[in-house]
C-alpha cells in the first residue's frame, strides 16, 4: 500500500489536521502498538516526597541567592 501523498506532507498537520488524524485512525500498525502509562512518582509516599523536594527547592534558592550576590 503506497502512503497517501497528503498524510505524508508535514504540511498537511497545520493546514488540515483531521485529514492526519483520520489517517492515524485508520493506522493498522498504530493500532497493534501497545500504550503504558508510567507515573514513577506516583510510588513515593506523600511525606517522603514533600520532603525531598522541598529540601530540593532549598537547594536551588541557596544557589540562586550566592548567585546573585
Amino acid at each position: 500500500m503506497e502512503p497517501d501523498s497528503v498524510t505524508t506532507n508535514p504540511f498537511v498537520l497545520m493546514t488540515a489536521p483531521e485529514t492526519i488524524f483520520a489517517a492515524i485512525e485508520r493506522s493498522e500498525r498504530l493500532a497493534r502498538l501497545k500504550s503504558t502509562i508510567c507515573r514513577p512518582l506516583d510510588k513515593l509516599r506523600p511525606e517522603q516526597g514533600a520532603a525531598e523536594v522541598c529540601k530540593f527547592d532549598d537547594e536551588i534558592e541557596s544557589f540562586a541567592a550566592e548567585d546573585a550576590s
